[in-house]
C-alpha cells in the first residue's frame, strides 16, 4: 500500500520550554507561523519482519525522528517500510523540518493502517521530545496559521489560538545549522530563555495580535542572546524596512514589510524564501492499494 501526505513547516518567534512527566501536557508556550512550504512523504508499507529505509531529498539514509514517530503508530505491529520524503526547506534552520517530516510520515502510515489523527499527532510530538528536535511545532501544526501557543502540550491538554489567517513574510538562512538539542541542553541558557520567554508569553497574552507578535519576537531574539553576528547584521540591514526577528531555533531570520526591499538586503546573506501562512496543517495527498 502506498499513501502520501503533506505536512507544513513552522517558525517559532519565541517560546517558553514548559516540561512535565506526561509527554503529551509537555511542549513550550510561545507564538509562531505555519508555512507554506514543509515536506512531502510517500510510505509504502507491507506486512514485513518490520524494516524501515529511508530516502531523504533523493538520497538514503537515516531519519531518526521519522523513525520514531513511525514506531510510535505500529506498536506491536511488523510491517515494512520505505519511506520517500521532500523537504521544501533546509533542516536544522529554525523551519520545523523534523516536525513537519515526522508529521507527514505519521499521517501517512496512520492512513494505512487506519489510525486516527490524534494518534499521528501523538506520535509527531513523541518522537520530537524523544529526539530533543523540538517542543511546539507540531502542536503549533495541529492549528495552523499564526499561532499563539497559551498552554503547552498536544490539544486537548494544549490550547493554541489563531491569531492571524493572512501573512506574507521573507525568511532568509544566514548561517549554519544550530541543533536544537544543543541550545535547550544548556543549564544557564534555559534559564534565561525560561526567564524571558514568560516575560513575552505574558506581553502577548494581553495583546494578541500579529504586531504584538512581532515585537515580542525580537525582544526574545536581543535579550536572550540567541542570535549572532550574521543575524544580527541580516535584522540590521532590513531595520526601517519592516519587522524582522530570528527563527527560534536557527541561524535564519524572518520578516514582513516591503518584501521586495528586504528580500534584496537579505539576499547578501544567504538563500532567501518568500512564505506565507498555511492553514490546513498536515493532511493526506493520496492512497492507492491496500495492505490486505
Amino acid at each position: 500500500m502506498k499513501v502520501t501526505a503533506y505536512c507544513p513547516g513552522h517558525i517559532t518567534g519565541f517560546f517558553l520550554p514548559c516540561i512535565h512527566e506526561d509527554p503529551l501536557r509537555t511542549g513550550s508556550r510561545g507564538a509562531g507561523m505555519c508555512i507554506d512550504r514543509g515536506v512531502t512523504t510517500s510510505i509504502e508499507v507491507m506486512p514485513g519482519e518490520g524494516s524501515m529505509e529511508f530516502i531523504i531529498n533523493g538520497r538514503h539514509g537515516d531519519a531518526p525522528v521519522m523513525r520514531s514517530a513511525l514506531e510510535n503508530i505500529v506498536g506491536e505491529g511488523s510491517y515494512d517500510i520505505t519511506v520517500d520524503a521532500s523537504l521544501e526547506l533546509p533542516i536544522s534552520s529554525g523551519f520545523g523540518m523534523s516536525a513537519a517530516g515526522a508529521l507527514s510520515a505519521a499521517f501517512a502510515l496512520a492512513e494505512a493502517l487506519g489510525r486516527t489523527r490524534e494518534e499521528a499527532f501523538a506520535a509527531a510530538h513523541r518522537a520530537e521530545l524523544s529526539n530533543g528536535t523540538g517542543l511546539g511545532d507540531v502542536a503549533a501544526l495541529s492549528r495552523g496559521g499564526m499561532t499563539f501557543r497559551r498552554r503547552e502540550g498536544l490539544p486537548p491538554h494544549g490550547r493554541i489560538d489563531r491569531l492571524t489567517d493572512t501573512l506574507d513574510v521573507v525568511a532568509a538562512v544566514v548561517g549554519p545549522v544550530i541543533r536544537t538539542s544543543d541550545v535547550l541542553g544548556d543549564p544557564l541558557r534555559r534559564r534565561k530563555i525560561e526567564s524571558i520567554g514568560r516575560e513575552c508569553y505574558l506581553r502577548l497574552a494581553k495583546d494578541p495580535t500579529p504586531d504584538t507578535f512581532f515585537r515580542t519576537s525580537r525582544e526574545f531574539t536581543m535579550r536572550t542572546g540567541l542570535a549572532g553576528p550574521a543575524v544580527m547584521a541580516a535584522l540590521e540591514a532590513v531595520d526601517g524596512l519592516g519587522d524582522a526577528s530570528m527563527i527560534m531555533l536557527g541561524n535564519s531570520v524572518f520578516a514582513r514589510g516591503d518584501l521586495d526591499a528586504m528580500e534584496k538586503e537579505l539576499l547578501r546573506f544567504g538563500p532567501t524564501y518568500r512564505l506565507s501562512l498555511d492553514l490546513h496543517g498536515p493532511r493526506v495527498l493520496s492512497s492507492e492499494g491496500s495492505l490486505i
